[in-house]
């Protein structure tokens, strides 16, 4: 590709394909200084060049002056092909002028190129992800191949089967986790008590909370206080569940079934839940507990003191075994109860309008997310310049947190094992404890079993190996990326048009989001959901867990989701130095097919992930 940090790929052959036979015939003539492409993207023709010939014609016409007529008009005779053709040729060197200059309009090129920077800036905000100046690449000859490789694709048909859901039985799922409950698995009239929660962690683990909470609710009979969100070192954000979600959609949604109040009664706010025994931690009930320990442990409380408080909920109700009509529940309550407010489904809207350059609701997930705010008004301005009817999200899990972790290596040497060690000893003193008593940890073994973060890179790599096309628009969801711009460049220079809601929205409409991280990433959901087709790098992330099965859930068969596994990527990468590309690609493939094969949820399996059950949907 010629850039910094890339070997050169080879140029395909009939590289003059795109000029007209005039100018074909040119350059076979040899001038180099004509149709030379100058920075910028303009083509610039040597215009003097072309006069010349013309000054010696003209010349030549000159010199007939004063002679016989007859001499003057046999020699106009024999060159009027070549003043015909010469005259012809200017005009439309000309008009192909313009046409290039409009092709690659600056308002266009923008939209590629502010990607890049931005994603460079973002990615650098942290002292530990900016340790890496030039670009690290793990696997030069595959990119160079990959390079070569979406060259040769670019005039080639797109596949339509590149957007589609390959497996014809995901469409015979449909949502149904909304039908009517049994009356004998209605609320009763006498509630227990009262339960509160505060939820922990980001967005997606708050929202897991929400929802468990429901079922709770639901299986002691207690009323449930709409849910309070702790506030993290990590995340940063004040935001409550009002701030984020309708109060009274969520309340009146599930009003047959559980009872949700927005606050205590009075005679219960001045308690102290310590002293009486009320305040639940993870001490006393444990991670993923059955429904069984919740009857033993939970129900004497709130009987006794009227009320309980589940202090950093999340996961803290298994998945089986569980009464299918509270599994019915939780499916109510993520799919259907939990909408986003109106601030964050307008400004989600515009994202997604500015991303399709249209308005049009396409599908259910539109409406499931967006509510009533994708308008029938067509796209003016800047809004028109960026979109693309077709994109492709992707979730790219490679925060300088979770690279620390994996104990991985990534290819940047001993500075970045360095670098890595520093932020493990600031951020992780238990981990760092817990290794010293344990063998040495061997990376390429956490490679092979698939226990590493997927690259900028080698998410690139999975997407040229599946036939994206280099012209693919790419929504990027993530936060900073470890490495910044070093790190994202084999990304960005396979695909440059990458665009974040950074890219996408203007200062002023994010300023209401700022400082809100789970505001910012609740648009991330709605622009990853949305998408033609999403691709997951982390298959334990909670956003790409909740969003995949949202899709499913919601997009009809029609929403297809690509999810690579780590430990069979890492095998064929391990022969990235000898893989020819046709076989690459095979494989990718091959990989991808077998994560999209249409499944009922297996025991213990995320019920939000995979909704794909009696409980949740009904199979036509």
């Amino acid at each position: 590709m010629g850039k910094q940090g890339f070997p050169r790929s080879p140029r395909p052959e009939h590289t003059n394909f795109n000029l007209p036979f005039g100018l074909r015939e040119m350059q076979k003539g040899g001038d180099p200084s004509i149709g030379k492409r100058v920075a910028g993207g303009d083509y610039q023709w040597n215009k003097v060049v072309l006069f010349h010939g013309l000054k010696n014609d003209s010349a030549k016409l000159g010199a007939c002056k004063g002679g016989y007529p007859g001499k003057r008009h046999a020699w106009f005779r024999r060159h009027v092909r070549s003043i015909i053709f010469t005259i012809a040729l200017m005009g439309f060197l000309f008009l192909l002028d313009s046409l290039l200059i409009s092709a690659f309009d600056p308002a266009s090129l923008k939209s590629s190129s502010t990607p890049r920077n931005s994603i460079g800036k973002r990615g650098s905000t942290d002292a530990h992800d900016n340790n890496e100046k030039t670009e690290v690449q793990m696997y030069d000859r595959l990119l160079n191949l990959a390079s070569s490789a979406l060259a040769e694709r670019e005039f080639k048909k797109d596949l339509s089967k590149l957007w589609e859901e390959p497996y014809p039985q995901a469409s015979l799922w449909r949502p149904c986790a909304d039908r009517e409950a049994p009356k004998s698995a209605g609320k009763l009239k006498n509630s227990t008590g009262f339960i509160l929660i505060s939820a922990n962690g980001g967005l997606n683990q708050q929202r897991v909370a929400v929802c468990n909470a429901v079922a709770v609710a639901s299986l002691l009979n207690a009323t449930l206080v709409i849910p309070k969100f702790l506030y993290s070192n990590v995340w940063k954000d004040p935001s409550q569940f009002g701030d984020i979600y309708q109060e009274e959609y969520f309340t009146n949604t599930l009003k047959n079934e559980v009872d949700i109040v927005k606050e205590l009664p009075p005679h219960l706010r001045s308690l102290d839940l310590v002293a009486i025994g009320s305040q639940i931690t993870d001490a006393e009930i444990p991670k993923e507990a059955s429904p069984h320990e919740y009857v033993e442990i939970i129900l004497p409380l709130l009987l006794r003191n009227g009320i309980v408080h589940f202090l950093g909920f999340g996961n803290r109700l298994g998945f089986d075994p569980v009464p299918s009509e509270l599994q019915r529940l939780r499916c109510k309550c993520n799919f259907h109860a939990l909408k986003f407010v109106p601030k964050i489904q307008e400004v989600g809207s515009l994202l997604i309008r500015r991303i399709r350059k249209h308005d049009a609701t396409r599908s259910m997930l539109d409406k499931q997310l967006l509510g009533n705010f994708i308008s029938n008004v067509p796209l003016k301005g800047h809004d028109t310049v960026r979109g693309h009817s077709k994109y492709l999200a992707v979730h790219l899990r490679f925060e300088v947190d979770m690279v620390a972790y994996s104990l991985c290596e990534f290819g940047g040497g001993e500075a970045e094992k360095n670098n890595l060690q520093a932020y493990r000893e600031i951020h992780f003193p238990l981990l760092i404890e817990r290794l010293k008593k344990l063998k040495p940890v061997i990376p390429a073994e956490l490679r092979k079993l698939g226990k590493c973060p997927l690259t900028p890179e080698a998410a690139a790599l999975v997407l040229a190996g599946l036939g994206y096309k280099r012209g693919t628009y790419i929504y990027l969801a993530g936060s900073h990326i470890y490495g910044g711009q070093s790190r994202m460049h084999p990304l960005t220079s396979l695909y440059p048009n990458l665009v974040t809601k950074e890219d996408l929205l203007t200062p002023s409409e994010l300023v209401p989001f700022r400082n809100f991280s789970s505001q910012m990433a609740a648009l991330d959901y709605i622009a990853c959901a949305t998408a033609d087709v999403f691709a997951i790098t982390d298959s334990g992330s909670q956003l790409s867990s909740l969003v995949s099965g949202f899709r499913t859930y919601y997009g009809g068969g029609r929403a297809p989701t690509l999810k690579p596994s780590k430990k069979r990527l890492a095998a064929i990468l391990s022969e990235s130095s000898t893989i020819g590309w046709n076989s690459f690609a095979h494989r990718v493939k091959k990989m991808i097919e077998e994560g999209q094969r249409v499944r009922v949820r297996g025991f213990g399996r995320s019920i939000y992930r995979q909704p794909r059950c009696p409980e949740c949907m009904c199979r036509s």
